[in-house]
């Protein structure tokens, strides 16, 4: 019964009433065939990207890296990941500076937290929580003009020269953390590249193969990592 109310309400709700709608359209609508293909070939593409194996297998790529068993720097770096106009940290954001925090518990260096926006960027954000679970103003560093990940390594690489930090420990999240290195190493700085978080789940059920939103939001920000990585 409870596979039952699960399986109602994942093609009751989007993606699933999107891939029913679609598979509508290329079986019973009559005309031109290439359009019901159409129909039926995003059907099956969205179903595959909401579901939890495909999804773990699109971040494999990404979060496959190797990491540094000693975690030391002259500075931390933590890459904001958005935020709300609200005043809120997105996920991305709030699980590295967590991540962050807990780097400067051990190695006791000062952070750089890197992200512009609107009225509330990431790294003001950032530093108004890194100051509310006790790290000291003085060894916070805001840069707020940057709008990318581009931008991150530009600014955060001019900090950093001008307080003669060589090396960096590079707090973003997993599947981001192999761009973010390419662009800071542009930028002639050695990097510990420290992952936040990960996306891949790995431990499946019958439940893994139900499309969920969640999931298949996950796996257009993993497409889009691709494709700015091509581009950067």
């Amino acid at each position: 019964m409870s596979f039952i109310k699960k399986l109602i309400f994942a093609f009751l709700l989007p993606p699933g009433s999107v891939i029913i709608f679609l598979i509508i359209i290329g079986i019973f609508l009559k005309g031109n065939i290439l359009f019901r293909f159409s129909a039926l070939f995003f059907a099956f593409f969205i179903y595959l990207i909401s579901i939890e194996p495909v999804k773990d297998l699109i971040f494999t790529h990404l979060e496959s890296f190797s990491t540094s068993q000693s975690i030391n720097g002259d500075a931390i770096v933590i890459v904001g990941g958005g935020s709300y106009g609200s005043g809120f940290m997105k996920e991305d954001t709030l699980n590295r500076v967590i991540a962050g925090y807990f780097i400067y518990k051990k190695i006791k260096k000062p952070i750089i937290v890197s992200g512009g926006g609107g009225v509330f960027s990431d790294a003001k954000l950032m530093a108004h929580f890194l100051k509310e679970v006790g790290v000291p103003e003085k060894d916070i560093i805001e840069e707020d003009k940057s709008r990318n990940t581009a931008e991150n390594a530009i600014y955060v690489s001019k900090i950093c020269k001008e307080r003669e930090y060589k090396k960096i420990v590079l707090v973003t999240s997993g599947y981001h953390i192999r761009r973010a290195v390419k662009l800071f190493k542009n930028e002639r700085l050695e990097i510990i590249p420290y992952p936040a978080d990960s996306k891949i789940d790995g431990d499946y059920t019958i439940y893994s193969f139900l499309p969920k939103y969640t999931v298949f939001a996950n796996s257009v920000k993993a497409l889009r990592e691709y494709i700015a990585i091509i581009f950067s």
